[in-house]
């Protein structure tokens, strides 16, 4: 009980980011979905869409909730939470679409749930000692980098869901950077205040891999099969900041005796749980979009 105390904050603002990320997911797929075109000035039209900046902003919010989440909680406690906004994904998109969540859907919601459940009751994650050593960020960092640069060739190069797939993972890849630099950042606010923060490389990394993972991540959404990139985000971002928390912040889970049987099989089941609700989730999104987007009428130039 002393543990879920003290990670009282953390659980319950993970919880929040994972609400407000599934708000915005929704809302920005389906102002996407509806500039079908491919043309050049489609970015222009989806700037002036109101539905996009309220589904960014929704985004936004969410990313602050997981923010106060992370300077209260280790990055091994708050990323398998931020998962659950898949529990919020699927409701909210057949309430935005008139359509419905399947029993299967519902079960596999169970599913992970349990796991998630069971991975924090039995792992209880630890925070580590927040300020990484050169060697293992050097490390971590020379191994992403060359991941989401393949990433980005591939996807150049080629097209539907391979490149669909190939931008999911460097979507993966960045958020689970971004969320292992938002912990070192909070961590480093909470010492020193803005000026200490300001001092450090972090924040700036940071800002450099939002915008670059914003951009990968449009361009996912409108790479088309979405039930090729939507589970890769969602299950390779905690698993890509986990391995960063434990390598390069010395996070760790605290297991003892049953817990050692039950927290493999809980992670697997978040796995598979989450990967089935990906695939669903991308797929209503390609049906929706197939079914609500319009050609919208050219207007005539004569007067």
């Amino acid at each position: 009980m002393e543990w879920f105390a003290s990670h009282g904050l953390a659980i319950g603002s993970a919880l929040l980011a994972a609400l407000a990320a599934a708000v915005g997911i929704v809302v920005r797929q389906a102002a996407l979905q509806r500039s079908a075109s491919d043309a050049p000035s489609v970015v222009t039209v989806i700037l002036r869409d109101r539905l996009w900046w309220a589904g960014t902003i929704a985004a936004a919010a969410g990313y602050a909730f997981q923010a106060f989440a992370l300077a209260h909680g280790s990055v091994l406690l708050v990323q398998p939470l931020v998962v659950s906004s898949l529990l919020f994904v699927l409701p909210l998109s057949a309430w935005w679409t008139g359509g419905r969540v399947t029993a299967v859907e519902w079960g596999w919601a169970l599913l992970l749930t349990a796991g998630l459940a069971v991975f924090v009751l039995v792992g209880q994650p630890r925070e580590g000692h927040n300020r990484p050593p050169v060697p293992a960020w050097t490390i971590a960092m020379a191994g992403v980098i060359p991941i989401v640069a393949i990433c980005v060739v591939v996807a150049r190069r080629t097209s539907g869901r391979t490149r669909a797939a190939a931008l999911g993972v460097a979507v993966a890849v960045g958020l689970g950077m971004i969320a292992v630099v938002t912990k070192i950042c909070t961590h480093r606010f909470a010492l020193g205040g803005w000026r200490d923060l300001l001092s450090i490389p972090a924040p700036y990394v940071l800002v450099a891999l939002a915008v670059v993972v914003t951009i990968m991540q449009q361009w996912a959404f409108r790479a088309g099969a979405l039930s090729a990139s939507v589970p890769i985000m969602l299950v390779g971002e905690p698993v890509v900041a986990v391995a960063l928390g434990t390598v390069v912040l010395g996070e760790h889970l605290t297991v003892r005796g049953v817990g050692y049987v039950a927290l493999p099989i809980a992670i697997a089941a978040m796995l598979v749980a989450t990967i089935a609700l990906g695939r669903d989730s991308g797929a209503h999104s390609e049906v929706n979009s197939r079914t609500t987007i319009r050609p919208q009428p050219v207007p005539d130039p004569t007067p």
